[in-house]
């Protein structure tokens, strides 16, 4: 009521909500202000419009629960996919009916967002940002930049992966091998990225990259995108939301091939690097 939602709670009232519509029954649904501001919310219902409430998921526990039995004491109220702590505490009590997925002395029920209906795919962006490169020094635009890719990714309909190239063998949140990076990058659809190995590593596993160079005047992401061959790139002086759109549809869409040609030509060494010609300087020191 008062703070946040999981994705379980959501997948639980979809079970519900469907079964509702299955059977025509008219219903509406009380939305937290934290998470949908839009509403509606328990405030600005009114309790004497409806004949039922059902709570739906999480504990049967609490005075939040109670404020319901108080607030829609005129209503039939049932509690439904919900786990029952102790079957005596007042907030079950106030329920006329308790379906639990589980509660003391009972055989436990699957969870309703085991049943819930199958929501769309979206896509999976890998964010791979820094905020460091000091020494760029008066040319640095990173805060800005990653302030401004930040703010855009949370208006997509997507599921944001953080991902740091940095290694780590002491931090579970980090990988510890290249190879484990790889991996996560590979299960990517897109990876947005202001780092030259964010670019360089989601092409190596066949995946777009939406690359943005934190550097004004252009640094060595620009330079790594075009020893790549790789087009979709914005400058820090010309970083918009329509920009972003542009290149997001095309790496969605479009550029999945090229992505997979790009790493196919990295592993048939059809494109020079700065080692090539290292052995060549080594035997003309001998």
């Amino acid at each position: 009521m008062h703070g946040e939602a999981t994705a379980g709670d959501l997948l639980a009232l979809d079970r519900v909500r469907e079964l509702l519509r299955g059977a025509a029954v008219p219903h509406d649904v009380a939305w937290s202000p934290g998470f949908r501001p839009e509403g509606p919310s328990l405030e600005n219902t009114r309790p004497g419009d409806y004949s039922h409430l059902l709570f739906v998921c999480g504990p049967a526990h609490g005075p939040q629960v109670e404020y319901l039995h108080r607030r829609y004491r005129d209503c039939v109220r049932i509690a439904v996919g919900n786990s029952v702590l102790d079957a005596g505490d007042p907030a079950v009590h106030g329920f006329h009916h308790v379906l639990a997925r589980d509660a003391p002395d009972t055989v436990p029920t699957l969870d309703l967002a085991a049943r819930a209906p199958v929501p769309p795919a979206h896509p999976v962006v890998g964010v791979v940002l820094t905020h460091g490169q000091h020494e760029y020094g008066p040319r640095r635009r990173h805060e800005r930049v990653a302030e401004s890719v930040t703010h855009w990714l949370n208006g997509r309909d997507c599921a944001c992966l953080e991902l740091e190239t940095r290694l780590d063998r002491h931090d579970w949140r980090l990988c510890t091998t290249s190879g484990q990076l790889e991996s996560l990058l590979a299960r990517c659809d897109l990876v947005v990225t202001d780092r030259l190995h964010g670019l360089v590593l989601a092409l190596r596993a066949g995946v777009p990259a939406l690359a943005v160079d934190p550097v004004a005047g252009g640094a060595k992401v620009t330079a790594q995108a075009h020893a790549c061959d790789w087009p979709a790139l914005l400058p820090a002086e010309r970083l918009d939301s329509a920009s972003l759109d542009r290149w997001w549809d095309w790496c969605l869409t479009s550029c999945r091939a090229l992505a997979r040609r790009t790493a196919d030509g990295f592993r048939r060494d059809g494109r020079a690097d700065s080692a090539d010609g290292l052995l060549r300087l080594l035997g003309t020191s001998r």
